[in-house]
């Protein structure tokens, strides 16, 4: 009986390895010696936006059995340094809170951003000397707290969330001690503090405060600033979330819906997915998909006969990044951002 009860325990052993070897076998046939990591349930945040306010909440409530929170996209500047809402948000912010109300969700940030709108209506996106200003010294560091938390509370929000972009190297000292104080008060009233990151962001150098969640960017590998691509491939995600190591807590992924128009007279336009599907029907060439992003691409010729190229992400990108990210280890993805994703993608996301 022993000797059978060995002989079974082996070849139990030896099944439960070639199981374990299988799932690990590379694209080479090789097994990696790696040990096997758990990874929580994935939990799903997401943006709505001012300027998009109707179709933000019509896919909202797609999303009503994947999504664990979201970010309203809201506050900007004024030129006096002041926080503002557009009108757009001054309508939208009570139908955004109704549609939690009636999804019960519960954590809703307020995302505050370095844009500046002027009184005419001109805006000065990612302004870094705005920041500058505004963590130059402890007095005006407070002021801002103040302002941030008194509109918190006004709408009854669960936190806020920071996303300064285009940082000077010079301030990311100051900003680090502005992340740590402002987190400080709003744990005292009971409020979360959440941090996007730019993937440019020198993780390596600067240690972060504990506390916060913090969420990188991965996206704008290719866009306004670029010749045509998609908005993150594979080598990027990986890239990035092998330097997250960096960061504390249990940071989040932000991965982004749509894609971008390049056209040869030099225009790039953002696009949404279900803009960027509807163009697909003029297209000019076969719809592609790019194996290093999963990213559908294709050109075609506007009214006036300039051609133009599309890249864009569909449901099966998102998915195979989310895929990506979760096979690195981390299960907190942010979506950027609602407002004409597609049926399939608001399927996808929902499940």
């Amino acid at each position: 009986m022993v000797k059978k009860a060995l002989i079974l325990t082996v070849i139990f052993a030896a099944l439960v390895s070639a199981c374990i070897k299988e799932k690990d076998l590379t694209s080479t046939g090789k097994v990696k010696e790696t040990a096997i990591k758990t990874v929580p349930p994935l939990q799903l945040s997401t943006w709505v936006v001012d300027w998009q306010w109707e179709a933000s909440i019509h896919d909202l409530k797609q999303l009503s059995n994947g999504l664990k929170s979201f970010q309203i996209f809201a506050a900007y500047f004024d030129n006096q340094d002041k926080l503002y809402f557009t009108e757009q948000m001054q309508t939208a912010m009570p139908q955004f809170l109704d549609t939690a109300k009636q999804m019960g969700l519960e954590k809703i940030d307020l995302t505050i951003v370095n844009d500046i709108i002027n009184t005419d209506g001109t805006t000065i996106q990612k302004d870094s000397t705005l920041i500058t200003r505004l963590i130059a010294t402890k007095e005006s560091r407070e002021k801002h707290i103040n302002e941030m938390i008194n509109v918190v509370n006004q709408y009854d929000l669960s936190g806020v969330e920071i996303d300064f972009e285009m940082v000077k190297e010079k301030d990311w000292k100051k900003l680090i001690t502005f992340y740590s104080e402002l987190y400080q008060r709003l744990h005292k009233e009971g409020k979360k503090l959440r941090i996007v990151l730019e993937p440019r962001m020198p993780i390596e150098k600067w240690k972060l405060p504990k506390g916060p969640t913090y969420v990188m960017m991965a996206y704008n590998l290719y866009g306004t600033h670029s010749e045509p691509g998609p908005k993150a491939d594979y080598a990027f995600i990986t890239k990035l979330a092998k330097r997250m190591k960096n960061i504390p807590g249990d940071p989040a992924i932000a991965i982004a819906t749509g894609g971008f128009d390049w056209s040869t007279n030099g225009n790039i336009t953002s696009l949404t997915e279900k803009q960027a599907a509807q163009l697909a029907n003029k297209s000019t060439s076969s719809i592609k998909r790019d194996p290093a992003s999963g990213s559908l691409y294709f050109t075609y010729l506007d009214d006036y006969n300039v051609k133009h190229t599309v890249w864009y992400a569909d449901s099966t990108t998102l998915l195979e990044w989310i895929k990506k990210i979760r096979k690195k280890g981390y299960h907190k993805v942010a979506i950027w951002r609602l407002g004409e994703l597609g049926e399939n993608t608001l399927k996808m996301l929902g499940e």
